[in-house]
């Protein structure tokens, strides 16, 4: 298996982008990763889409062939695939092409994640993202995502595995960096008050410990790694990219308050790189709502059981702190377009790794780790990557 490279990023700016449509977003991103690889269409052999619901957010399903056309590379007949699993699509679609580069299938690839969900109304929007749970078991009863995760939420008060305020202090670092990034949905930093004081959602989560209904695309480039210096000169070293699955309804699990394919997708992962959690410097987590980001520090082994929410509330999440947590917003600050989150998780740790991330930099950073989530952990994609 050969060793794989980032060489290119590219991301659009994430929120309600009422005057550009799916296609526009996607195209943004692709030419901004190929421009920053250095690159021209004829030597892409292969593209990865992410993408959870083009089919009910905008009426368009075959999305790869859309974006190989608009992209240029549907004339090279390059192949390009649709990869969806809820929220993990874009990490599943960046393990794809990890995949199809080790292998030696293919050379140079193209991942991009987009989702354009704000050209439906709020109802409709948040009823095709609860249909990543189980419907015949969960949705048909009437659990939506946020009572799915305020009952996570209450188990992890119940048995004191974190305080409220705890809890909701996922959302106070996410917003202190997201105010640092100039893409994010959210650019203003927040206090604890104002999360516990906004409106109620599902006791105990409100308003500010959810994250937004948002519009976007990342992309990046990947290559062998003994031939990335031929494109740039700080190419990313991709050391490990693990995936797991879980139940897909949440009441068949044994206990809820850890998400076990997260735990196993991180053993992997870290096995892989031959590293342990303690050398992570750098983790965009997945936080779609607060409690499941204190949830993914604990079962990534970055905090132990029962510390992450005091480690978040103490700062030791922030930039400085033991490890920089969502430095580029999180889901919950820089924006949630589902199928391009994964995406935009990879493009936040290479710019950390490359020494790009302006303001919210962190310092010498080696290892940077990307958790992304599918429905209430049904699915997870842990990848590492490396400095070189």
């Amino acid at each position: 298996m050969r060793e794989v490279a980032i060489i290119g990023v590219g991301i659009t700016k994430f929120g309600e982008l009422w005057d550009a449509s799916f296609r526009d977003l996607g195209i943004e991103a692709g030419l901004k990763a190929m421009n920053d690889a250095n690159l021209t269409g004829s030597e892409v052999d292969g593209m990865f889409i992410g993408n959870m619901s083009s089919g009910s957010f905008i009426a368009q399903h075959h999305i790869s062939a859309l974006i190989a056309d608009y992209s240029g590379m549907a004339s090279q007949n390059v192949p390009s695939t649709r990869v969806e699993a809820a929220g993990a699509s874009g990490g599943v679609a960046f393990r794809q092409a990890v995949m199809a580069v080790a292998s030696g299938m293919h050379d140079i690839v193209v991942v991009g994640g987009a989702e354009k969900m704000t050209d439906v109304s709020d109802e409709a929007a948040n009823s095709i993202l609860d249909s990543a749970t189980d419907q015949q078991w969960e949705a048909m009863f009437g659990a939506t995502f946020p009572s799915l995760y305020a009952m996570i939420a209450r188990r992890f008060m119940h048995e004191k595995i974190a305080t409220r305020e705890e809890i909701a202090s996922m959302a106070v670092n996410s917003h202190a960096h997201g105010a640092l990034n100039p893409d994010a949905q959210f650019r203003k930093a927040i206090t604890l008050d104002t999360v516990l004081r906004s409106s109620m959602v599902s006791d105990p989560l409100t308003v500010f410990d959810c994250a937004p209904i948002s519009d976007g695309a990342a992309a990046v480039v990947l290559c062998p790694l003994d031939a990335a210096k031929k494109y740039t000169d700080r190419p990313i070293k991709v050391t490990a990219s693990a995936q797991a699955s879980d139940t897909l309804a949440l009441f068949q699990r044994n206990d809820i308050t850890t998400f076990g394919a997260t735990a196993a997708a991180a053993k992997r992962a870290y096995s892989s790189a031959k590293i342990k959690a303690e050398d992570i410097s750098v983790a965009e987590v997945h936080d779609h709502f607060t409690i499941e980001g204190i949830m993914a520090l604990q079962d990534l082994g970055l905090f132990k059981k029962g510390e992450a929410g005091k480690a978040v509330k103490d700062g030791q999440a922030a930039i400085g702190g033991k490890v920089a947590v969502n430095t580029s917003g999180g889901l919950k600050a820089r924006g949630n377009p589902i199928g391009a989150t994964g995406v935009a998780q990879i493009v936040e740790i290479t710019k950390q790794l490359r020494g790009d991330a302006d303001k919210r930099q962190v310092k010498d950073a080696r290892y940077g780790l990307a958790h992304n989530s599918g429905g209430t952990g049904s699915t997870v994609v842990v990848s590492i990557m490396e400095a070189l």
